[in-house]
């Protein structure tokens, strides 16, 4: 038999049943799976239910078959922001490292959250262009660089910053262990881990 003195705190298992998206957007080799995948990690560990839904692994399979159009890429964020929210209204930490380089796609992702009141958290991964074009971890900038690809974002195809962003992390000057520990810091300020 279960007593009182047995239950866990309400307060933990309010937490961990709390779901929330926090959407990690910056330049190609930025450092957001990296970042979301630390914090995944993390989070796991305190027995939260998490999901990563990282942008590219996502685009293979869910919008398989979409360009780099604006309004392809506008169409890849919106189906990524739905499972996000799906997913965080049923008690999931989502974790979703995506370029959405339009402030209007990622506006549009927040809006949805907020009309069915779920917590969205904008996280931008504020790695410099330079730093990504040496990090170079899929060969997009050396591709774009000698012609194979363009509609690069960040080179020559816009990125839009956030103004305003929950967090704004710069990978490139601290350890991934130190850009976790800040956005779980975060979390745990919104009383969320």
């Amino acid at each position: 038999m279960t007593t009182i003195d047995d239950a866990p705190p309400a307060t933990a298992a309010a937490v961990q049943e709390c779901g929330a998206t926090v959407w990690l957007t910056g330049l190609p080799s930025a450092g957001k799976t990296t970042l979301a995948l630390a914090l995944a990690e993390r989070l796991r560990a305190e027995g939260h239910r998490v999901e990563v839904l990282d942008g590219d692994e996502v685009r293979a399979f869910l919008s398989a078959g979409l360009g780099f159009t604006p309004e392809d890429r506008d169409t890849n964020i919106q189906r990524i922001g739905f499972v996000a929210e799906l997913l965080a209204s049923n008690g999931v930490k989502v974790l979703a490292p995506v370029i959405a380089p339009y402030a209007a796609s990622r506006a549009a992702v927040a809006a949805r959250h907020a009309d069915r009141g779920t917590t969205y958290l904008e996280v931008h991964v504020a790695t410099p262009v330079e730093v990504c074009s040496v990090r170079d971890v899929k060969g997009l900038y050396a591709r774009q660089a000698a012609g194979e690809i363009t509609g690069l974002t960040g080179v020559d195809d816009p990125y839009e910053a956030p103004a305003a962003p929950d967090l704004r992390i710069e990978a490139h000057i601290q350890p991934v262990a130190d850009s976790a520990a800040a956005l779980h810091a975060l979390l745990t300020e919104r009383g969320l881990a």
